[in-house]
């Protein structure tokens, strides 16, 4: 599993909603980083946000990563439409713009459709959105629920538009709930973050170096490097 870049992730606390009643005119930001590919599910991502606009109106969809045709698909299918002005893509941007814009949002989505790829695979975005305190939605897949429960990360049936949508409107309602949710996810965060998993590789070793019978320890890899991969 890889992990976020600590230099650059920096851990933050989760931010709880304030006494106050939200502005109606501030935007509900939802983000999305990464590869731009079918199996990724963007174009759920757009039919979830077309859905929620009937109740959250000020809703919108921002969009980071690499162009590609897939995209471009995606972006003709809202032009000319009501979503033309909700949903943005702003492209390739470095990670510490990725980690700013994440401190800018209300909501990270992984939005993945389901395949054997998705079924299996950890994405590190969910690990960069909760260092930085923010709520994220998952997929309901093999590969996360290794790591995470439902009280742990906000999870949507995988390929679920629908459920996706229900999800986004859960956060937006229901903010002291979701910020406990965040808070349970980043206790495992702390868990699998890259300097804990090094501490145990190095004691792994040194106990291997000496022959000693090391106790299981879950694979990990080494902090992500670029948005633009398969996360």
């Amino acid at each position: 599993m890889n992990s976020p870049d600590e230099g650059i992730f920096r851990f933050r606390e989760p931010s709880g909603p304030t006494a106050s009643p939200r502005d109606p005119a501030r935007p509900f930001v939802i983000m999305y980083h990464g590869s731009l590919v079918e199996r990724h599910g963007l174009d759920l991502a757009v039919i979830a946000l077309e859905k929620i606009r009937q109740t959250i109106p000020n809703a919108e969809l921002r969009i980071y990563g690499r162009s590609t045709p897939f995209l471009e698909q995606v972006m003709d299918s809202v032009r000319g439409s009501e979503l033309s002005r909700a949903v943005r893509a702003f492209g390739a941007k470095n990670l510490e713009e990725i980690a700013q814009a994440i401190a800018e949002c209300d909501v990270g989505i992984i939005p993945n459709r389901r395949s054997i790829f998705t079924e299996l695979n950890t994405p590190t975005r969910i690990f960069e959105y909760l260092s930085q305190g923010k709520p994220v939605i998952a997929p309901r897949a093999p590969g996360i629920l290794d790591y995470f429960s439902s009280s742990e990360l906000v999870l949507f049936e995988l390929g679920d538009a629908d459920d996706l949508a229900a999800k986004l409107e859960y956060v937006f309602a229901r903010p002291e709930e979701t910020l406990e949710i965040v808070k349970r996810g980043q206790e495992v965060y702390q868990t699998h973050k890259w300097s804990s998993e090094c501490s145990r590789f190095v004691n792994l070793a040194k106990e291997l170096l000496q022959g000693k019978k090391a106790a299981p320890v879950r694979t990990g890899g080494s902090p992500s490097a670029e948005v633009g991969s398969a996360r």
